[in-house]
């Protein structure tokens, strides 16, 4: 039987009452087994988005069951989009779509009505979203989406509500991204499509899952070349037909499933995620003294000891930020100092007390600690850390803060020597597929929980 995921919008108003969900972590030693990683998060909601361009329903499958999945798809269904969704697959029919503006209700939900803006403006000629959310990572502004978007011709104010748009025709024009942003370069695709002539994108990211999105929309009849230096180039079409995907493995997942058994001492094989999504996190890995066995279908670690590293985060093909807080809860576990400087979002270290109240022995720096040139001097928060690891971590009452570092909480709770009580798990719900029944198939004791609200999240 399948764990009853939580609505983010059923867990917000929870935490209203007496009572809020949690998680409750027994640790149980060595973590085995096998797991089977669906789509990534990060790619699925932005096909969805991109089938509000075609002429007819596009599908996509191997989706995850996941928050943001569910909030997409409400979002596209107050446009107007008809919208079907079973076991993973995901139909979206934009034919009906009329309305124009994403309702105030989805204010700060999460990061994708800003990528709605092209769309919008492509079929219905003006467009509002409301402002986006996610997690409290570091500044992630729209500056990069709205300048693009003002070169393309299109009229934008940005409110204390939202940010308008009209347009008569999106147009191409030669866009430079002063910082391979992920969500920037989504937004240049998504309107670039069907704008009036050719787009030059200078600076984009190259991330697999945009990779998969510039597939997706080719797919749909989109013209698109990639050429060496990060340049996109768009050539606009007048109408995008309808298509069907099934999307590839989340590598956050497979990555923060195979530390579950290397900081537990046990033996993770994950299928559904190909090795070149994993390329730089298995040689960071291997480098620690993990051993792999890989296969074309799957992928496992195991360690008896693990060294300390050093690792600095950075765009791909460098070492995922996503992947950086399951690292550092590794590191706790390696004899030695570790170093992780992070170099994409300068508020990557909100879960570092909590990690320290179970045990862990880490500082925080402002300075960075590696040789990616700082991208945050003069930021009041920290974009390093210095992990003493071999501490024995005990179990504790955490909040999550966001959906990568409460990850790091189980990944610490299961190698505890006691228990953990984790609250705020709306932030897991809304991130990963089925986080509970994957971590029972790997032995581990966990469960969903009703506890006093925290004082942290009154």
């Amino acid at each position: 039987m399948t764990e009853a995921k939580s609505d983010p919008m059923t867990a917000a108003a929870a935490r209203t009452g007496e009572l809020v969900p949690a998680w409750v972590v027994n640790p149980v030693g060595p973590l085995q087994g096998d797991i089977v990683v669906r789509g990534s998060k990060n790619a699925v909601t932005k096909h969805l988005v991109a089938a509000m361009l075609g002429d007819g329903p596009s599908t996509v499958t191997n989706c995850p069951d996941i928050g943001d999945v569910d909030i997409t798809c409400k979002m596209l269904e107050a446009l107007g989009c008809a919208v079907e969704s079973d076991d993973g697959t995901v139909t979206v029919d934009p034919t009906p779509l009329s309305v124009s503006r994403v309702p105030m209700v989805f204010s700060g939900m999460n990061r994708i009505p800003i990528l709605m803006l092209g769309p919008l403006l492509h079929k219905v000629g003006e467009a509002f979203v409301p402002l986006v959310g996610g997690d409290d990572i570091g500044s992630r502004p729209v500056d990069f989406h709205v300048n693009a978007l003002k070169k393309m011709g299109a009229e934008i104010t940005i409110t204390a509500e939202g940010l308008e748009a009209k347009t008569s025709r999106l147009q191409g024009a030669h866009i430079e991204l002063p910082y391979p942003s992920v969500g920037a370069t989504e937004t240049v695709l998504l309107s670039a499509v069907m704008a009036k002539g050719r787009t030059v994108l200078d600076g984009g990211a190259l991330e697999p899952e945009v990779i998969e999105l510039a597939l997706f929309l080719q797919r749909m009849g989109a013209q698109i070349e990639m050429r060496p230096g990060r340049r996109y180039i768009i050539d606009g079409v007048d109408r995008l037909s309808s298509a069907s995907h099934r999307l590839q493995g989340d590598r956050i997942e497979a990555f923060s499933y195979l530390v579950a058994g290397l900081i537990t001492k046990g033996n993770v094989t994950v299928y559904g995620c190909s090795q070149d999504r994993l390329v730089t996190a298995i040689s960071t890995l291997s480098r620690m003294g993990a051993q792999f066995e890989i296969t074309d279908t799957a992928v496992s670690a195991s360690a008896t000891q693990l060294n300390p590293a050093v690792v600095e985060t950075d765009t791909h093909p460098g070492f995922m930020t996503d992947w950086q807080s399951p690292m550092v809860a590794l590191f706790t576990s390696c004899d030695g100092l570790s170093v992780m400087y992070e170099t994409v979002y300068e508020n990557r270290f909100t879960y570092v007390p909590a990690l320290n109240k179970m045990g862990a022995q880490i500082e925080t720096y402002n300075t960075p600690l590696g040789s990616i040139e700082g991208r945050f001097v003069g930021s009041s928060t920290p974009c390093s850390v210095i992990v003493r690891g071999g501490t024995p971590l005990r179990g504790t009452e955490v909040v999550v803060p966001d959906i990568r570092g409460g990850f790091a909480y189980v990944l610490a709770a299961a190698s505890a020597e006691s228990t953990t009580t984790i609250t705020g798990t709306h932030h897991l719900d809304r991130g990963y597929n089925h986080p509970i029944d994957n971590f029972k198939g790997l032995g581990l004791d966990i469960e969903r929980v009703m506890v006093p609200k925290p004082s942290s999240l009154s």
